[in-house]
């Protein structure tokens, strides 16, 4: 079973059996409404705590998406470049952004799943 770890800024990192994948939550993606647009790193990026490594732009704004933790590119998510709207469907599942290389040590620092259910938004 997946285990998230969430930011008060509305990035998550699910855990998959050691495969960590990024994106940002169903709150962020609603509050966003219809995503026309993501941009990814490339593979093979780093990024610290904190640093912007992804861009979602929608028909009210364009959002910055921040690293949560020390974290390295592993993968992206291609069917975002097609499917942008993927994020509005399925952001905590399909609609993930990157697979990354993070230290798990690290993710102690964020919330876990009844913290950001308890934050107010």
């Amino acid at each position: 079973m997946a285990t998230f770890y969430y930011t008060k800024t509305h990035e998550y990192i699910k855990d998959a059996g050691g495969t960590y994948y990024l994106g940002i939550t169903d709150h962020a993606q609603d509050k966003l409404g219809d995503i026309t647009f993501v941009e990814l790193p490339e593979v093979g990026a780093e990024f610290a705590a904190g640093d912007v490594c992804c861009t979602v732009e929608s028909v009210k704004a364009v959002a910055e998406t921040y690293a949560p933790v020390a974290l390295t590119v592993t993968g992206v998510n291609t069917r975002l470049e097609n499917e942008p709207e993927l994020l509005n469907k399925d952001a905590q599942g399909e609609g993930w952004l990157i697979t990354a290389e993070v230290k798990p040590a690290e993710l102690a620092a964020l919330m876990d799943q009844a913290a950001y259910d308890a934050m107010e938004k």
